[in-house]
């Protein structure tokens, strides 16, 4: 037997177990009433969690070695330690993130849908652990479905008396409000999403002071993604040691990985941390449209992340501090898969057109940058751009990124960043216009938008 074949072997033996699934409904097997998820284990011994106190709670979670999974992977028990111990004259808000905007990430969408008690049981237990009586759900404008169906659970959650005055007879009050977004990308930034919810225009805001001191109307307030809130009760209930036994130090636990592009079967899957990509892709999503050789490059994380060229997808394993290894992100997890039937600088050109559309434009290199980064791409994919102008654009991405208030601009800059690294030769190749030779060749710098688009379209 083939050292390959071994490998391969032993990682079937470890991929994740039925009984190590948190998400048990993640395809809608099931219905997502009260009665259906209690029999998959939510609500159960939630009143014995919450008697344990907030700083248990919180040393689990520590423990856990949970990292949030909207995309920064900062550890949720710390975040959570952030918060005040007293609450003074200002009251404590918990707000979760379900703005999911990122291209290629729909992990949350499904949560929202079929496991929506297991987010507002950890709504419940997170709001007890940061001292928070109000919870704001604050969801993506075109979750509309998914926020009534969200609402429906809140309210019978309401009438079993499993929140609201006196929760479980726990002696803790709690209320919860769903919020929609009017579909902006940028209110996925958690300061930004704090304004909107404000009744302000959604822009981020300058940091210090951050959130868990001065938040939501000024007041200490704790940010956290869906499915970090999700799986609170489930690693409360099974062991803070069980869920760090998953994945490896520092990248424990489980993970919804959303698989897009050119795939068999895109989909949605739950899987430990750590599990190699190539295994993740062939697995669950099918393979590669024409084989695994077919393919040419990787977002792991959602769009915002930097790409893989395949030589590097070979052997890569998903967790955070891999990714960071090799140059990229996990982000959410959104994966998409770029075979070769695409054109690579295109690809990133669309993505590109999408960050120079959602900007805010507070921060003039964002502003102005994401533009310019789109406008150079869509050149170089059709071979209009100087030898001299691969490098200006390296330039202008590292003019954006590190230089913005928000993560917007990293967001932006290292999609392109990525390409660069990894297929300057490809662009290189296709773009040889010399303006020294060729001086009546017109190169529309500034060129508007809708001039583009007619040839985009």
């Amino acid at each position: 037997m083939s050292q390959k074949i071994i490998e391969k072997h032993l990682w079937i033996q470890k991929m994740l177990q039925d009984k190590d699934r948190i998400f048990q409904n993640l395809y809608n097997d099931n219905n997502s009433e009260f009665e259906s998820s209690k029999k998959r284990g939510d609500w159960v011994n939630t009143k014995d969690i919450i008697e344990k106190g907030r700083d248990w709670i919180i040393n689990e979670v520590k423990t856990s070695e949970l990292r949030g999974r909207g995309g920064a992977g900062f550890p949720t028990g710390l975040k959570w330690s952030f918060a005040p111990k007293e609450v003074g004259s200002r009251p404590h808000y918990l707000v979760i993130n379900a703005d999911e905007s990122e291209p290629g990430t729909c992990k949350d969408r499904d949560i929202l849908r079929f496991e929506p008690h297991k987010l507002i049981e950890g709504c419940l237990i997170a709001s007890y652990a940061v001292q928070a009586h109000v919870c704001y759900i604050y969801i993506r404008g075109e979750y509309f479905i998914e926020g009534q169906k969200l609402q429906s659970s809140i309210n019978e959650a309401y009438d079993k008396n499993l929140i609201g005055k006196n929760a479980l007879n726990t002696g803790w009050d709690l209320d919860i409000y769903i919020h929609y977004g009017a579909g902006a990308y940028i209110c996925g930034e958690e300061t930004a999403l704090l304004e909107s919810l404000e009744g302000k225009k959604g822009q981020p805001r300058l940091k210090p002071p951050f959130p868990a001191l001065i938040g939501l109307y000024g007041c200490p307030t704790i940010i956290n993604n869906v499915e970090t809130i999700a799986v609170v009760p489930t690693i409360l209930r099974k062991g803070a040691k069980w869920f760090a036994s998953l994945g490896r130090a520092k990248n424990t636990g489980t993970k919804i990985f959303c698989i897009s592009g050119n795939v068999n079967k895109p989909c949605n899957v739950e899987e430990e941390m750590g599990i190699p990509l190539r295994e993740l892709i062939e697995t669950h999503a099918g393979g590669v449209i024409g084989g695994w050789d077919n393919l040419q490059a990787v977002i792991p994380g959602g769009s915002s992340m930097p790409l893989l060229p395949k030589k590097i997808c070979d052997t890569i394993k998903m967790d955070f501090d891999a990714c960071v290894e090799n140059k990229t992100g996990l982000g959410t997890a959104g994966i998409v898969v770029i075979n070769k039937d695409q054109d690579i600088i295109k690809c990133m050109a669309r993505i590109a057109r999408f960050y120079k559309h959602e900007s805010c434009g507070q921060c003039t290199p964002c502003r102005e940058g994401s533009g310019w980064m789109w406008r150079m791409l869509e050149r170089m994919a059709k071979g209009e751009a100087s030898r001299d102008e691969v490098d200006m654009l390296s330039d202008v991405t590292n003019q954006i990124a590190g230089h913005t208030i928000c993560a917007f601009g990293e967001g932006s800059s290292w999609p392109v960043q990525g390409l660069l690294r990894h297929f300057k030769k490809e662009i290189e190749k296709r773009n040889n216009f010399n303006p020294m030779v060729d001086k009546n060749k017109n190169i529309p710098y500034l060129v508007d938008q809708h001039l583009l688009d007619k040839d985009n379209a």
